[in-house]
């Protein structure tokens, strides 16, 4: 399911491009529709539901259909699909019919590159929220970018459009190992940690991926790499590291959380950069502001620049998204879905809400996920005051046995040291609106459909008021 993106060029010389994309709703396949848009070609395509995503697409000139059929495929000269979509979807078979070339969206990611510098961002956490806010600094600083993120950048309303400018800000995939078909011109590797084993199968085929990632980094001059990351240190990188020990080219020499925004001093080459300031919380996302302020010192952008481009930072969509209020609870959204984000999330929120009780709901992403990282998610909720557990969201997947959720209950149960409950997702919201206080903060956490619970509560809630 796959053709060479030269060979559609050279047939197409004469013609109007016309792209159709399967699953056209997606963050990521979104994006690369939002900039062909922008740059005048025809775009169609297809999602299962009508979404936020797909009707801005629309009012921005795409053809959008809603549910995936044969009859979807209006003459595209070439069809975008993920990893995602499956050769059983009648759009794959129609397109084969057709005779119509497929690519996959980050062959699609790679050609929209060309003739750009790429500034790709990569690493198992953190890719969303340094590539926005790398993006959102370039703007800012009046370059220009295009840009292509796995959010929606709240500065920006969007989470991906067509620049003049010399560079391209992109998030580099590593899930389905598609991060090694770029050759960036520079680079932010935040951390890897063993997530996506469904693809990579075990840690030594994950760490060669981004150690070949690393090696095609143009200029080591622009590349800046998480040096506090015991297996990244392993790979030997060429460029900068970045982090909290001293060991590293930028160090972070101390920040402080107060309320929801963090302050932090670095140092890198040979000056200090004290009270850096943005609306962010917690220590992962130092890492992240820090790593893009290096950058962008390194692309001769002025400090005070990105001081004022950290300060008007909005976040973006699912990272500690505030949802809305009702009957004095506050509600929170957040993608956290690994281990190791979820603990970093609790903890910077805890911090946030001090005394206030936060009561945390997940919803655990995939049976893989599950199974790869059950031992780990024993840990994640130390910082949670209640942690309510739901069922398993399989994006798409079989269910594995022995991975359940009753399993993954009893691993949290072992540790945890606060109140653990379930509560089948049908009943969540219901639910809330008996148990959650006057007071109480909730955070929703998973890549999955938790995201809409929020709206689905917070009526039921200020309806009792």
């Amino acid at each position: 399911m796959h053709t060479d993106l030269r060979d559609i060029a050279s047939q197409m010389s004469s013609m109007e491009k016309k792209y159709h994309f399967i699953g056209i709703g997606g963050i990521g396949m979104s994006a690369l529709a939002r900039i062909l848009l922008q740059r005048g070609c025809q775009v169609s395509g297809s999602d299962q539901s009508s979404s936020a995503l797909t009707e801005q697409l629309q009012m921005e000139g795409a053809d959008i259909s809603i549910g995936h059929s044969h009859n979807n495929l209006r003459d595209p000269n070439v069809v975008i699909y993920s990893t995602a979509v499956n050769k059983e979807n009648p759009e794959v078979q129609a397109a084969h019919e057709k005779q119509v070339p497929f690519i996959h969206r980050a062959e699609l990611l790679k050609e929209l590159m060309e003739g750009y510098a790429p500034l790709l961002v990569t690493g198992t956490h953190g890719k969303t929220t340094t590539s926005s806010l790398l993006a959102h600094v370039l703007i800012e600083a009046g370059l220009r970018p295009s840009y292509a993120v796995g959010g929606i950048v709240s500065s920006l309303g969007n989470n991906g459009g067509h620049g003049t400018g010399p560079y391209f800000v992109a998030e580099a995939d590593e899930s389905d190992g598609s991060f090694l078909k770029y050759r960036p011109f520079g680079a932010i590797m935040t951390n890897v940690d063993n997530d996506h084993l469904d693809f990579w199968k075990n840690e030594e085929s994950i760490l060669a991926g981004f150690k070949q990632f690393a090696d095609s980094v143009v200029s080591s001059e622009h590349f800046l790499w998480g040096g506090d990351d015991e297996k990244l240190r392993s790979l030997n990188l060429k460029g900068m590291s970045y982090g909290f020990d001293e060991h590293n080219d930028l160090v972070i020499d101390s920040f402080r959380q107060t309320g929801w925004k963090i302050v932090f001093d670095i140092s890198f080459k040979e000056k200090v950069y004290s009270d850096i300031e943005i609306p962010l919380i917690g220590g992962h996302n130092v890492l992240n502001s820090a790593a893009v302020f290096g950058l962008g010192l390194c692309l001769n952008i002025p400090e005070s620049t990105l001081r004022a481009a950290f300060k008007s930072f909005k976040g973006i969509s699912r990272r500690v998204e505030k949802k809305g209020e009702a009957n004095g609870i506050v509600f929170y959204d957040d993608y956290a879905h690994h281990p190791t984000e979820i603990y970093a999330t609790l903890r910077a929120v805890k911090h946030a809400v001090g005394k206030h009780r936060l009561v945390a709901v997940f919803q655990p992403h995939r049976y893989t996920r599950t199974r790869d990282c059950m031992a780990e998610f024993g840990t994640a909720f130390d910082h949670a005051d209640v942690v309510i557990l739901t069922d398993i969201y399989a994006a798409g997947e079989k269910p594995i046995e022995g991975v359940t959720t009753d399993a993954l209950f009893a691993k949290i149960q072992e540790t945890v040291p606060t109140e653990l409950y379930y509560v089948t997702r049908k009943k969540l919201a219901d639910y809330l609106a008996s148990f959650l206080q006057p007071q109480d903060v909730l955070l929703t956490l998973g890549a999955g459909d938790i995201t809409k619970l929020s709206s689905e509560a917070i009526p039921l809630i200020a309806a009792k008021t």
